[in-house]
C-alpha cells in the first residue's frame, strides 16, 4: 500500500480567510488516482482512498431510492458549503442535496407548524423528510450504507470503534451501523469548508455514484495541495475537520441535453453528535412514541390548514392522511 506524508502549503490563518471560497486548480499540486494512505507530517491520518470497493448492485439500489428525491427537493440550507456569506437562507444558492436518517434540529417550517398549533416544541430529534415520507426507500439504502460501515471498521478501526460505541447508545440510526445520518448531494460543487455537527472522534467518508461521463469534481484539501479523484464505486475516508471542497465538474457530451444528463452523486455517512447526545441510552419505545407525536402534530397542522382552505372554497372538509403520516411501528 502506498503511504504518503504531506505538509501544509497554506497557513492556518490564510485558510480561515479562504473558507467559503472556491477551490482553485492552482491550489492543488497533486491529484490522487490510486489506493493510498496519506498522513500529515506529524503522523495524523488525513485520508485513506480505495478504488472500486463498493458493489454495483448496492450503489444502484441507493441511486434508485434517493436520486429523484435529491434532484427535486432542492435546498438553500447548506451554508458555507455553497459559498454563502449570510445567514439568510433565502439568499443562498439552491443545490441538489438531501439528508436521510435522523437530525437534531427542526427546520423553519416545522417550527412554524408548531407555533401555529400553539404547542410546545417537542425535543429537537426527528426523522428527515425522506425518511418519514419514504420508509421503504430508506430501507433500500441500507445495503450500501452497511457496506461503507464495514469498510470504515476495517480501514479506520480506531476512529470507528469510538464512533460505533456512541452509535450503540442510540436507536436513531441506520440499524447495525455507526451512522445516524447520511447526506446525499448531486452535482454539488462544495466551497472550501470544514464539516460541523458530526462526531469529532469519528472519521468522514465519501462514496460516489455516476451517471454519464465527466472530468473534474475532485475532492480537495487545498491546505495540503491534494485532490482525490473519487469515482464510481470508490471510497474515501477523510478527516472532514480539515479544510476541503471540490473542483468544478465538467460534463462531457456533444449536446446540451447529453451534458445536462450527467450526474455525480456523492454520499457521506456520519454520526451527528446532537442526535447521539439527545437520544443516548433512551429506550426504543421512546423513539417510537416521540416520532409518532411529531407525525401526529404534522397531521394536525395539515388538517387545520386544509379545513381553512376548503372553508374559503365553500367545500366540506373530510379527514385524510397525507403521505408520510402513517405511524411508526415498535
Amino acid at each position: 500500500m502506498k503511504v504518503l506524508y504531506v505538509e501544509k502549503k497554506i497557513s492556518d490563518k490564510r485558510m480561515e480567510k479562504l473558507g467559503n471560497t472556491k477551490v482553485k486548480p492552482s491550489q492543488i499540486n497533486m491529484i490522487i488516482n490510486e489506493d493510498v494512505d496519506i498522513y500529515t507530517k506529524d503522523g495524523k491520518l488525513l485520508l485513506k482512498f480505495r478504488k472500486g470497493r463498493l458493489k454495483n448492485k448496492n450503489a444502484k439500489a441507493y441511486w434508485d431510492a434517493t436520486s429523484n428525491f435529491t434532484m427535486t427537493a432542492k435546498t438553500k440550507n447548506r451554508g458555507s458549503t455553497t459559498g454563502s456569506e449570510t445567514k439568510d437562507i433565502a439568499t443562498n444558492p439552491a443545490v441538489m442535496s438531501s439528508i436521510i436518517g435522523y437530525f437534531d434540529r427542526y427546520g423553519p417550517h416545522q417550527k412554524y407548524e408548531f407555533n401555529q398549533l400553539n404547542v410546545k416544541h417537542p425535543l429537537e430529534l426527528r426523522e428527515t423528510s425522506f425518511t418519514r415520507l419514504y420508509p421503504k426507500k430508506f430501507k433500500k439504502t441500507f445495503p450500501l450504507i452497511k457496506e461503507i460501515d464495514t469498510l470504515y471498521k476495517k480501514l479506520v478501526p480506531k476512529a470507528y470503534k469510538k464512533q460505533n460505541k456512541k452509535a450503540k447508545e442510540t436507536h436513531f440510526k441506520v440499524p447495525g451501523t455507526a451512522f445516524t445520518t447520511i447526506t446525499t448531494n448531486i452535482n454539488f460543487k462544495t466551497f472550501i469548508h470544514t464539516d460541523k455537527g458530526d462526531d469529532e472522534e469519528g472519521f468522514g467518508n465519501l462514496a460516489v455514484i455516476e451517471r454519464g461521463k465527466y472530468t473534474g469534481a475532485e475532492t480537495c484539501f487545498p491546505q495540503y495541495g491534494i485532490g482525490v479523484n473519487v469515482r464510481d464505486g470508490d471510497i474515501l475516508f477523510m478527516d472532514v475537520h480539515e479544510w476541503h471542497g471540490n473542483l468544478p465538474m465538467k460534463p462531457e457530451g456533444k449536446t446540451k441535453k447529453e451534458r445536462d444528463e450527467v450526474k455525480r452523486m456523492s454520499i457521506v455517512c456520519y454520526l451527528r453528535t446532537g442526535v447521539w447526545k439527545k437520544s443516548r441510552k433512551l429506550p426504543r419505545s421512546f423513539k417510537v412514541k416521540h416520532l409518532n407525536k411529531i407525525r401526529a402534530l404534522k397531521k394536525q397542522y395539515y388538517n387545520k390548514t386544509r379545513r381553512a382552505f376548503l372553508k374559503k372554497k365553500g367545500k366540506k372538509f373530510t379527514k385524510k392522511y397525507k403521505k408520510g403520516f402513517t405511524p411508526q411501528r415498535g
